[in-house]
This record gives structure tokens, sequence and C-alpha cells, in this order.
């Protein structure tokens, strides 16, 4: 028999994860539809389209679990478990809004857990839906594809910030307005995973993490991310 659908769609819950990068803990994967169009990557150079990320990805509608049910394997997981809401996917909604009541239903699944994500949805609606989840605990990082547009992200205040940067990005440097952005570790090293990092789980950082443009259309994500020239080294 078919599971049942939501208006959200359905999401593939991975309780341990193979990917070298996140390392063995929990992740997901949302719906296509959760994207916003807004998102200069949407559908052309985002990394997520990428071979093996996109084969999850396709099965989310057929194979995905329910939203209720993802809420309740959030809050069966062992207390101070760090996990990432979605490797590919948005928050919960369609397009740009985020479905407020479906996003506080997973914040408070994650009490006592360090559930992070990241989101490309910036309407008021989006962005004050974000901030809220972020006061009550569960991180969801803004993200910028470029360094001028994480000054904007970071002036709203509404959590931390995350952006796409050029591949030959320093592993330290500055966004013009002279914030710090430094490569997110996975990148740089080869011992580091999400899982011994957990930087981005952060929700009081101030530090901006950079990812260099990555995947089988990083060409495309590094042009796009080069619109503010020039990134400002670190001395």
């Amino acid at each position: 028999m078919a599971k049942p659908k939501t208006a959200l769609g359905a999401v593939i819950f991975v309780s341990k994860s193979s990917n070298q990068k996140t390392g063995t803990i929990p992740v997901t994967y949302s719906p296509r539809a959760t994207c916003p169009p807004s998102c200069p990557q949407y559908r052309t150079s985002c990394y997520a389209e990428g071979y093996y990320t996109s084969l999850t990805w396709g099965r989310v509608e057929r194979d995905g679990i329910a939203w209720g049910q993802l809420c309740d394997k959030v809050a069966k997981l062992p207390a101070g478990t760090l996990w990432r809401h979605n490797v590919a996917g948005d928050l919960p909604g369609e397009g740009e809004k985020i479905d407020s009541k479906a996003l506080a239903a997973l914040v408070l699944a994650n009490k006592g857990k360090r559930g992070f994500t990241y989101s490309h949805k910036k309407s008021r609606q989006a962005i004050k839906a974000i901030k809220a989840a972020n006061m009550a605990g569960f991180t969801i990082n803004l993200s910028a594809d470029d360094v001028g547009e994480a000054d904007r992200l970071a002036d709203m205040q509404a959590g931390p910030v995350v952006s796409i940067v050029p591949i030959d990005t320093p592993e330290k440097s500055y966004t013009p307005d002279g914030r710090a952005v430094v490569i997110c570790p996975a990148q740089t090293r080869d011992d580091v995973t999400c899982k011994t990092c957990g930087l981005c789980s952060r929700v009081t950082r101030e530090t901006i993490i950079g990812f260099r443009a990555h995947g089988t259309r990083a060409k495309l994500a590094d042009e796009k991310a080069r619109r503010v020239i020039p990134i400002m080294r670190a001395a």
C-alpha cells in the first residue's frame, strides 16, 4: 500500500549517512518542490543535482516518510545527537514559503538534539520563521551565494550565515564588510566531517562558513560566487 502523502510531500530519513563529508550522522532529503526558485543555483548549478545525491533526492516522493513520522524519528534520537536536515531540499513549504507549523513541529522534536540545516528562503515570512527556529534551538543557516549577500543576510540577525565562495578562496578571508569567512573544514582536511566538526550547528556563531563551489556543476557555482570581486584576503 502506498504511503499517505501530505501537502509537504515526503521526506527521506537516513539514520546513518554513508556520505564522506557528513560522516555517520542522521540526515534527511526533502522534495525538490521545497527549493525556492529565487535561488541562483536552482536547477542549474546546485551540487545536489550531482549524480549520487540526485539519485537519492529523486526517490523522496516515492520512498520517503510523512512529516509527522520524521518528527517522531527526530524526537527519538538520543540526547545531544548531531543531525543534518536536508542534504538536498529546503525547509517545509513550497517554493519561497515556509510552513511555520511544520517547522515548529520539527523544532520541538529537535529539543535536546543538535539539528542543523541551511535555507535559501529569504522572504519576510521565511526570515521570521527561521529566526524563531534559531532562537528555539534548531540551527538554520541562511545560505548566501556570494560574500556580498552574506553581509546582507548577517545584517538581518536571523541566524548564522554560510556562503558559496570561489574555488580558489583561501581558508580564511573576509567579506566586503569585514566579516570573517572560514572555509568548511571538511573541504580543507581529509580527517574532518560534519560529525567531527559541528561548526554549522552553532547557532550563536558569528563567523561565516564558506563552501568552495563543489560538485559536478562546480564551474557554474564558481562563476556565480565571483559576482562580488574581490573577496577580501586575510592579512
